[in-house]
């Protein structure tokens, strides 16, 4: 039997959700945006998500941008990454 492969994905996908998580500190929220502002600009920041961890410790932080493509995902994959704060990214 073969495997079932993942959907592929359409783009621009508009409403494409990223996720990260990290340890709660005001600059976790300005590096996320810088990167999205780099790599989708124009996303729309009143749509961001931000739910904190029971004990304060670590955030997570939900922006929906307009995905144009796989080079754009990985870039801002790999630009959160780099940031120290970050945990991780989905």
């Amino acid at each position: 039997m073969s495997q079932p492969q993942p959907p592929k994905i359409e783009f621009p996908c508009e409403n494409y959700p990223i996720k990260v998580l990290g340890e709660s500190a005001p600059e976790l929220h300005t590096y996320v945006i810088e990167v999205m502002e780099r790599h989708a600009p124009g996303f729309d920041q009143t749509r961001i998500t931000i739910n904190e961890s029971s004990k304060g410790r670590f955030q997570s932080l939900t922006v929906w941008i307009t995905a144009t493509g796989v080079d754009q995902l990985t870039a801002i994959h790999n630009d959160l990454r780099i940031n120290r704060l970050i945990k991780m990214v989905m």
